[in-house]
């Protein structure tokens, strides 16, 4: 039996000293561009909802600021040789905010929850390896898994695994995502359309936090009305700042720009099934017709870099390709004039509505006009263009050709960044392969890799899978975005980390 323990930092659980009297109420405000769907981490798709869920609820694990895997409810564990049964122990003295004990049983309800698919929750596929959870003792829990599963601690850490007070739940039922009860640094308060209201929970087991009394999340879609929020000092941060809108933040001596890389991919997605994307020298070609520079001066006024790889740099055992798409135009006619299509062709691509995802599209039109392509973009509202793609029971029955879109890896590890998007058991509705890409090499490597938690293996695994994706190229690989931010200088302690959450369990205002 292979054994790991996660050391505890000392200045994570014991360092900070309680806080003296407060003459006044610390409340920090943060400027959303969009309402939270739910606050029940195990149904929620949207990394806004996550940040505000994880105030108040937390997992066995979780991530720091450089999305590090730390331990949060679980102290340690163990696991078999085959990665197949995982052994955690708790922390003790840790209740939910409704008084509850937080202990082993609460664990098995959340995770049998989680895994049951009768259940019909969004994130599901983060336990479906599950077989069986057994309570050993009070503070003891065994995972047994339907098959071999490696990177099980980095699911556990995704918020969607993410646990309530098993009192709320029976209490609650299908309305816990509007009655949240966790064990984390902030207790709910109130919920309405566009403003979530959480409050300090004084019995927090981590000694001296939180230092921040009241927190409010407000929905501000528009951009500039966000940005005057973080100017007249009614917000604290916001997020995401728009490129456009970064001097306004740098020209103001009491606010403060974060601008830092991500895992967030950008790419489009060609469906490898369909003429003429079912040719990988077509789908080389357009990955040679885009300048990538360009993408990310045009459509992110510089603030991206190369996707150089099918997974972002910043995440976990990225390989980075050494044979680019370089903007190659000349290489890229040659190449659909070798795969019958001289002139080019005409093909649909669509994406979100949104601004950026627009600005996208329109570049990626432009470019590919300049070999004989010709594309109709076609922006849709997120729920027409969810139904538009996983409301598609088999392969042949889908209509996408090309899709703008992106991801990002909550989970921190290559398996969450590969298995979802060019699995080729994961076609919608299952997963999120809208490429309909398929490759024995790349499905056997990415099979290897979740199949043991050997490191070692799973980075070969992994480097096998990213350099025949890369050759394959079922997606144009377009970059990965920044983080853009708006804070006041006074706010310490928040991040704004890799995957898009937020982390606002250490902040303090001066």
């Amino acid at each position: 039996m292979n054994r790991f323990a996660l050391p505890l930092l000392a200045g994570l659980l014991a360092g900070t000293a309680l806080a003296g009297p407060a003459f006044a109420a610390k409340d920090l405000v943060v400027g959303l561009p969009d309402n939270i769907t739910t606050l029940d981490p195990a149904d929620i798709n949207d990394t806004l909802s996550q940040s505000a869920s994880r105030t108040m609820l937390q997992g066995l694990f979780g991530f720091d600021k450089d999305m590090k895997l730390v331990p949060l409810l679980a102290e340690s564990f163990t696991v078999n040789d085959t990665a197949t049964e995982y052994t955690y122990r708790l922390r003790k003295n840790v209740t939910f905010h409704d008084g509850t004990p937080f202990n082993a049983q609460a664990v098995k309800t959340n995770f049998d929850r989680l895994a049951n698919p009768a259940n019909r929750l969004k994130r599901q596929s983060l336990l479906a390896m599950l077989a069986e959870t057994v309570v050993v003792d009070d503070y003891t829990i065994t995972l047994k898994l339907a098959q071999p599963f490696g990177a099980l601690n980095n699911n556990l850490a995704h918020p969607g695994a993410m646990i309530h007070s098993p009192k709320a739940l029976e209490t609650f039922g299908k309305e816990i995502g509007r009655h949240p009860v966790g064990t984390g640094p902030y207790k709910f308060v109130s919920w309405e359309a566009d403003t979530l209201k959480v409050e300090k929970n004084d019995k927090y087991w981590k000694p001296g936090l939180p230092k921040i009394d009241h927190v409010t999340l407000k929905s501000v879609p528009e951009n500039g009305s966000r940005i005057a929020m973080l100017q007249t000092n009614e917000a604290q941060f916001i997020y995401p700042l728009p490129p456009e809108m970064v001097k306004m933040v740098e020209a103001n001596n009491q606010l403060e720009l974060i601008d830092a890389p991500s895992i967030i991919a950008r790419y489009v997605a060609m469906n490898t099934m369909k003429k003429p994307f079912n040719d990988p020298r077509v789908r080389q070609a357009l990955n040679y017709a885009i300048d990538k520079n360009a993408y990310a001066k045009v459509v992110y006024r510089g603030y991206a870099g190369p996707l150089d790889s099918a997974i972002p740099s910043k995440l976990g055992f990225h390989v980075a390709q050494p044979n680019q798409y370089t903007y190659d135009l000349a290489k890229a006619k040659a190449l659909l004039a070798e795969a019958g299509y001289p002139n080019g062709f005409e093909a649909e691509m669509f994406g979100r509505n949104s601004t950026n995802f627009i600005r996208g599209m329109q570049f990626v039109q432009q470019q590919l006009s300049q070999i004989g392509v010709k594309l109709t973009v076609t922006p849709l509202e997120s729920g027409v263009e969810t139904a538009r793609v996983w409301g598609v029971e088999k392969p042949e029955d889908a209509t996408v050709q090309m899709q703008y879109g992106g991801w990002s890896a909550s989970t921190g590890d290559a398996d969450w960044g590969l298995r979802p998007l060019l699995w080729g058991k994961g076609f919608p509705p299952k997963f999120f392969n809208v490429a309909y890409y398929k490759n024995d090499t790349v499905d056997a490597a990415i099979e290897t890799g979740i199949g043991t938690a050997d490191t070692a293996k799973r980075a070969e695994a992994y480097r096998v899978a990213q350099e025949q994706i890369w050759k394959d190229a079922p997606w144009i690989f377009l970059g990965v975005e920044n983080l853009l931010a708006g804070k006041s200088k006074k706010l310490t302690g928040f991040y704004y980390v890799a995957d898009g959450g937020l982390q606002m369990e250490e902040a303090d205002l001066q």
